[in-house]
Parts: C-alpha cells; sequence; structure tokens
C-alpha cells in the first residue's frame, strides 16, 4: 500500500521549475487580487507568494476593501488584462457574497488565467487544446496520478463531486486521450442513488463532495486507488488550535484496503500550489513566444 507523499512531489515540481525559471533573463510575475482579510485567504495567499519566491516568479499583491463593488473589481482586473508585465492573475476566493465568482473568473483574460476558472480554459480542456490552462487542483491530481505511476487507461474512475473547479475537470483529465487518461469517468454527486454501486466497482476514486470522511471503509473494493481532494476541520480538543483538518475520506479505515491513497493534510493540498506555479510559468512562456514571433 502506498501512502503518496504530495509534498515531496510538490517539491520536484517547485525545483523543475525554479531551474527552468533561473534560466531565463527575464522572471514570469503573477498577480494575486486578494479581497477583504479573511484569515484563511490572507493565509493561502502568502503561501503562494513564498512559493513563487521560492521560484523565482515576482509576485505582486492587490489588497482590496470587502465593500468593493463588482463593477470596481471588474475594473481592477481590466487594468491588469492590459499590463504586459503580468503573466499571471489569480482573485483569490472566496469572494463576498454581493460579487458574482463566476462572471469574475470569466473576466480573467484567458491567457493569463492561471487558475484555470475561465469559461475559455474549461472549454479548451474540453477540448484537449495544449495552450489552456487546467485548473490547480485538477492538475495536481493528474500529476501525482502520473508520477507515482498508477494506471489509467481502461480503468474506473469514480468522481465524487461535480463543482467547475475541481470535480468536472478532473473527471475529464481522467477521460481524455493519452496517458493519464482514457479512463472511464463516472461523475457522482448528492443526487446519486446507490452510490456505493458506483464507488465498489471503481479503480480510482476521487473525493471531491466537500464532507468529512464521507467515503467509508464498505464502500471501496480491495485495491483501490483514493485520491482524497476534501479539506475539512473537524474539533479537536487535543489541537491548540481547536480542530484538526481530516479530508472526505475516513482515512484510518480506507487506507489499509488501498493500493495507494492521498493523506490530508500533505497530499493534494501542496500540489494545487505547485501546480499554479506551473501554470504562471507556462504563460509567461507562452507570452514570450507570442512577443517573438
Amino acid at each position: 500500500m502506498n501512502v503518496i507523499n504530495g509534498n515531496e512531489i510538490a517539491a520536484q515540481i517547485i525545483e523543475e521549475l525554479r531551474v527552468k525559471v533561473a534560466s531565463s533573463a527575464v522572471k514570469p510575475q503573477v498577480l494575486f487580487i486578494r479581497v477583504g482579510e479573511d484569515p484563511a485567504s490572507i493565509s493561502y495567499v502568502r503561501k503562494k507568494q513564498k512559493t513563487a519566491e521560492q521560484i523565482g516568479i515576482q509576485s505582486r499583491l492587490q489588497v482590496l476593501p470587502e465593500s468593493i463593488t463588482f463593477d470596481e473589481l471588474a475594473s481592477v482586473i481590466a487594468i491588469a488584462n492590459e499590463d504586459k508585465s503580468i503573466n499571471g492573475i489569480l482573485v483569490q476566493a472566496p469572494l463576498p457574497s454581493h460579487i458574482d465568482e463566476k462572471k469574475i473568473f470569466n473576466l480573467v483574460c484567458p491567457t493569463k488565467d492561471v487558475d484555470g476558472f475561465n469559461a475559455t480554459n474549461l472549454g479548451k480542456l474540453c477540448q484537449e487544446v495544449d495552450d489552456g490552462f487546467i485548473s490547480c487542483t485538477p492538475a495536481g491530481i493528474v500529476e501525482i496520478v502520473s508520477r507515482s505511476k498508477i494506471p489509467t487507461e481502461g480503468k474506473n474512475v469514480v468522481v465524487l463531486g461535480r463543482s467547475l473547479i475541481v470535480g468536472k475537470p478532473a473527471g475529464m483529465l481522467m477521460l481524455k486521450k493519452g496517458l493519464p487518461g482514457n479512463a472511464t469517468v463516472t461523475f457522482c454527486h448528492s443526487r446519486t442513488s446507490n452510490l456505493e454501486e458506483f464507488t465498489r466497482k471503481a479503480d480510482i476514486i476521487i473525493a471531491a463532495i466537500g464532507k468529512p470522511k464521507f467515503l467509508k471503509a464498505e464502500m471501496i473494493s480491495k485495491g483501490v486507488t483514493v485520491i482524497d481532494v476534501g479539506i475539512n476541520r473537524i474539533a479537536d480538543n487535543e489541537k491548540k488550535s481547536g480542530f484538526r483538518l481530516v479530508g472526505d475520506v475516513d482515512y484510518d479505515n480506507v487506507m489499509p484496503l488501498c493500493s495507494a491513497i492521498t493523506p490530508v493534510p500533505g497530499g493534494v493540498g501542496p500540489m494545487t500550489v505547485a501546480m499554479l506555479m506551473s501554470n504562471t510559468v507556462k504563460a509567461f512562456e507562452l507570452s514570450q513566444k507570442q512577443s517573438n514571433s
């Protein structure tokens, strides 16, 4: 049984990117846009900036008040879209409830959409076009599967969850022609009847349903690979913070049955940041090609 070390794989990717960026006289630049003072968003953006610095990617941070209007935020994005020194733009989610996130994501120029949330990039994923950007968590899942040499061709993949950010793109990546890919994919969600009938037949399960310890041992078959995308806080009086992080998988009971599994924390999470940096370097390289053509 293989417990997949996401921290280790992410470190490999970061080092590969560092070497690549070091060889370029001009450095990639990414803009982080944060709205409000949500503690989790502050922490996430700080980690992304730190990783960018480690690689040699220049980063800017624009902090906007929580009271900002949709039109004001749209104006900030429009200015960044036109700034040729910026290769990647990331609008940190979640946004305040009065702002439509989907509309905001679609305002980011597709060639700078390093989060991969723009409809154009989601369309390119469906069309299997290489110059698009894949949203970072699904891209991280693919790297985990690829670098862990987990076979996907002809396998049954069950995706628990259908979000635009994780579930749908993760399933499309497993479905695409090539490797990793060539799998038979089933999407399951909150309205799926007889869920266990699908999960028990799965060779690979991608759990992205947002419910702590949702996937139980009785729902799987021996030898399955489980990729746990969930990050859930549950109360734990033994922790100084008063909580601990768990995934969407009942890890302690599911793990002994698996051929491979990602833990939480230390599995998919670190890969998301690494793939954001990979997308930023890719955006930089595409912009350099365009300017030289």
